[in-house]
């Protein structure tokens, strides 16, 4: 499946039948936190990656999810990606470790797809 960027509301039917081709309930993402946009459909992260560094994104501003679209509000987004390794932006791990980036996140997440 292609890598599709969305600056616009994206239905869950969409979510869901991305899903269905790749990971069954589960979707990965990357969110740009400065555009407030986000890639989908990639089969790795940094596909979805490559796919906003050349839409002009920064690779500061970039940040790998998982969704999964049969959990709650609550954890249904999962801030896990080999891309979020950076110690130049202290973060060494996975996860995003910054809870006001984790938030903004969160909050385009919602914007694009609820």
């Amino acid at each position: 499946m292609d890598v599709r960027i969305v600056k616009n509301k994206i239905s869950q039917e969409e979510l869901e039948d991305i899903a269905k081709n790749q990971f069954g309930s589960m979707v990965k993402a990357v969110v740009d936190t400065e555009k407030e946009i986000m890639a989908i459909g990639g089969e790795l992260h940094a596909d979805e990656e490559a796919a906003l560094l050349e839409n002009g994104s920064a690779q500061k501003n970039l940040w790998g999810i998982n969704l999964y679209l049969d959990k709650s509000d609550e954890d249904w987004i999962e801030f896990d990606s080999m891309i979020n390794i950076r110690p130049s932006q202290a973060n060494k791990s996975r996860t995003v470790e910054n809870p006001e980036i984790r938030e903004k996140i969160m909050m385009i997440v919602l914007k694009l797809t609820r």
